[in-house]
């Protein structure tokens, strides 16, 4: 099975990508991702987008951490990236993160300085 979206890799620890399925999850499982980090509010992409909560019920199938670390815009607060830096280093590594296109989860991982450790 292929995943149903296309991936952009922004170290070895981090990829990024849209809207993922479902089916998705186990996919990432097999390539070896440990995390994922879904950045889309339920409902933005309306009732064909798979809630949270179904996206969380896959990763925990597949034995992979999950956060849901919704943000609504491109606005991103410098709370959120402390947040987000520390979401980043406390999950198991490889992560995935996505959002509507990737736009926000590559915007993420652009304000916490492209690196999900801890900050040196």
């Amino acid at each position: 099975m292929t995943l149903s979206v296309q991936t952009n890799q922004l170290c070895p620890e981090f990829t990024v990508c849209g809207q993922i399925s479902v089916a998705d999850v186990a996919v990432f499982a097999r390539q070896g991702y440990r995390s994922i980090i879904n950045n889309r509010p339920d409902g933005e992409g309306g009732p064909s987008q798979p809630t949270s909560a179904q996206i969380e019920a896959a990763a925990k199938a597949a034995g992979l951490a999950y956060v849901h670390f919704p943000v609504a815009s491109m606005m991103i607060t410098p709370e959120q990236v402390t947040r987000y830096q520390a979401l980043c280093a406390d999950l198991p590594h490889p992560i995935v993160g996505f959002c509507a296109a990737g736009g926000r989860a590559n915007a993420l991982f652009q304000a916490v300085g492209c690196r999900v450790g801890r900050p040196a």
